[in-house]
């Protein structure tokens, strides 16, 4: 484990830039090659390549995907009161947040005559993947199922991968199941993304899917979306990764713990510290050391540490500079006043002010929701929300004084363009009426 301190003003920009590359997640190509080889299997051969894949992949032979009412059963069973009490109080912070982001519709009068409106409508079927890789994560059911119950989705279809008993992970079906989501499969990977954006026997096609995963479900996200015939998605979903901004008035142990907690997710997240003061950074390193020891996760969080960044800048001002280049899934600001600092983040999936708001707020039950951009797709997405389960139509209707109010400009603009039809379309109605006045 490294967690060396770097002065930015040292380096050059070429280093600079490199400081802040995102860790290698394996050969792309490579990578590419084989889900590209998973999805054309699940679409040739539908469930018997999924009981394949899941045989070869996750070590279970299943003779049906679908979660029964007697695993939804079981999983209540399994689940302690408390914890069930925990998913439950989550969903609810959760709800109360994201039943705000409805989007309004409109309804207006450009001009007399022609009223334009844009209405709401929910996606027809929308899958959403909740990753169990190293651990299950229940978490990301709740994050998924809450915005899509809110944007009354009339099917929502979720894939998770099967337990080595064979069963789905307790809390996920708990969780889901709270959320409204009843139609579970036990399925996971690229073939769950194959199976859900083209359909199969069990698993019903979707319109669009949601979550994150590693990279083989990132790919998979990336191939379907590119074909006519599979699934749009929300968004690319990597490795997690966190950006803790720090002063001198900073807590160095709270943000060492900041750190780690994303350096638990997996090998592949990156941590990064970005400070005004040397001695946090040497404070944090050493709170991080001392930490790490106690930690079940201790290999994974060792290895993701290996990624890690420990940057020393002049002023508080550098620093939002590198954090808006490096646009992270999550920023943490530990300053003397954080909230002062919000306006110049423009770029960043996420943000926690002050040192009472640690990512596992965001992660679990504050409200908002942790499925974000990574990868610096900050810069040009946004977190998930009501509106991504949804589409926005427009809707316009003319009187026949509004379309003649706008007729000139409609025939001028169509023949800018050569498109005669465009023009005659409006020429033969309003003709119509003008030649039946003069018959009069």
């Amino acid at each position: 484990m490294s967690f060396d301190t770097v002065t930015w003003t040292e380096l050059s920009a070429a280093e600079q830039k490199l400081l802040l590359q995102r860790p290698a997640t394996g050969t792309d190509a490579v990578v590419r090659k084989r889900v590209e080889k998973i999805i054309n299997q699940i679409r040739e051969s539908g469930d018997a390549a999924l009981k394949e894949f899941t045989r070869q992949l996750d070590g279970v032979d299943l003779d049906k995907f679908r979660v029964s009412d007697q695993e939804f059963d079981q999983a209540d069973d399994e689940l302690s009161s408390a914890s069930i009490e925990a998913i439950e109080f989550a969903i609810r912070n959760v709800r109360r947040f994201h039943e705000q982001q409805i989007p309004a519709s409109i309804d207006m009068q450009t001009m007399p005559g022609i009223r334009c409106e844009r209405i709401n409508r929910p996606i027809d079927c929308v899958g959403m993947y909740v990753p169990a890789g190293s651990a299950p994560l229940p978490s990301a059911a709740i994050m998924l199922a809450v915005p899509a119950a809110i944007a009354a989705c009339p099917l929502r279809v979720m894939c998770t991968p099967p337990r080595p008993d064979g069963r789905a992970d307790a809390a996920v079906l708990v969780a889901a199941k709270r959320c409204g989501v009843h139609t579970i499969f036990k399925i996971g990977g690229a073939q769950a993304i194959a199976a859900m954006a083209y359909g199969t026997v069990s698993v019903p096609k979707v319109d669009k899917i949601f979550g994150p995963g590693n990279a083989w479900v990132t790919t998979a996200k990336t191939v379907v979306s590119c074909d006519a015939s599979g699934a749009a998605i929300d968004m690319s979903a990597g490795p997690s990764e966190v950006l803790v901004i720090a002063d001198e008035t900073a807590n160095a142990e709270f943000v060492a713990t900041d750190l780690l907690s994303q350096a638990e997710h997996g090998e592949d997240s990156q941590v990064i510290l970005v400070t005004t003061s040397l001695k946090i950074g040497q404070d944090v390193g050493r709170h991080v050391a001392t930490q790490l020891a106690g930690l079940t996760r201790r290999e994974i969080a060792e290895k993701a540490l290996d990624n890690s960044r420990s940057i020393v800048v002049p002023d508080l001002e550098t620093a939002l500079e590198i954090s808006n280049s490096y646009a992270p899934e999550h920023l943490i600001i530990q300053t003397r006043n954080p909230r002062d600092a919000l306006p110049a983040v423009r770029n960043a999936g996420s943000v926690f002010l002050g040192p009472w708001s640690p990512e596992s707020a965001g992660d679990y039950c504050s409200g908002t929701n942790h499925v974000l951009p990574t990868n610096g797709f900050a810069r040009s997405y946004s977190g998930l929300g009501v509106d991504q389960y949804m589409r926005k139509m427009t809707v316009q209707e003319l009187s026949e004084e509004g379309l003649r109010s706008i007729a000139p400009a409609i025939v001028e603009l169509a023949g800018l363009e050569g498109l005669d039809a465009h023009a005659e379309s409006v020429r033969r109605r309003v003709d119509v009426k003008t030649n039946t006045e003069s018959a009069a």
